[in-house]
This record gives structure tokens, sequence and C-alpha cells, in this order.
């Protein structure tokens, strides 16, 4: 558990939820470059599937946010992300699938310090998360 997380700390709870509202749009973007690259339609339809969550998680994250604090996350936040583009589709798939993993981390310790009203919300984006792992799981397979 990250140990900012371990206090449990609101103020570290709604620091994580902000950069993971800029990550979530970091996610979308690479993503896109993904899919313009999968190799097949049905590798398309995978990694689309995994954006559109992507952007679920995102108007999630950023209600949560508003439910915590009565204020809305700054406008525009993550609005400006940029990602690196991968050498490969495959080294694109190995990042993604590491990326679903970490960020399965992140969420887990945000679960943990929330307020039990509000952990069915993180616990939709985890799982979500470890789906989205699997997948890439699968493509990374399919693909080596």
């Amino acid at each position: 558990m990250d140990p900012q997380m371990q206090s449990g700390s609101m103020q570290a709870v709604l620091s994580v939820i902000t950069s993971s509202i800029a990550d979530e749009r970091s996610d979308e973007l690479f993503y896109e470059y993904l899919i313009s690259v999968a190799p097949t339609e049905q590798e398309k339809r995978v990694i689309e599937s995994i954006r559109d969550d992507e952007r679920k998680h995102r108007r999630m994250l950023r209600q949560l946010y508003t439910q915590l604090t009565g204020r809305q996350p700054a406008p525009g936040l993550g609005e400006q992300e940029e990602f690196k583009r991968p050498n490969s589709y495959l080294e694109g798939i190995e990042q993604a699938l590491m990326g679903e993993l970490k960020a399965f981390e992140k969420y887990r310790g945000v679960y943990l310090a929330l307020p039990d009203i509000y952990k069915p919300v993180l616990f939709e984006i985890m799982t979500d998360e470890m789906k989205h792992a699997n997948y890439y799981n699968w493509l990374y397979a399919k693909n080596k």
C-alpha cells in the first residue's frame, strides 16, 4: 500500500483521486492509439471496451471527488495529458497491462481509506482494472 494512504488521510485520498482523473485520461489517449494499430477487428473491439471503461472511471472519479469535497475537480483536469508512443503494438500491450495492475494497487489503497458508503465506486473501478489486465494478458499472449 502507498505509504501516503496508510495514514488514511482524506487529503491523501483526494490527491490520489485527482491524479487518477488525469491518469484515466492519459490511459484513454494511449488506448486510442492501440486501437488505431490493433491488427484485428476483435482486438480493436476489446481495447475499445477498455477505453470506454476508462472514460467511465474518469466520470466516476470526478463524481466521487465532488461527493467527498462538495466541489467539482478543477476544470480540464487531465485534458492536457499526453502519452509516450510505444515502439510497437506488443510493447504497448505490455505497457497497458502493467499500467492496469499498478492502477489496481493504487485504487486498493484508496478503497481501504474511504468511508464505507463510497467503497462500491472503487470496487467497480478495481474489478474493471483486473478485467482489463486479463484482456491485455490475452492480447499479449495472442501477439507474442
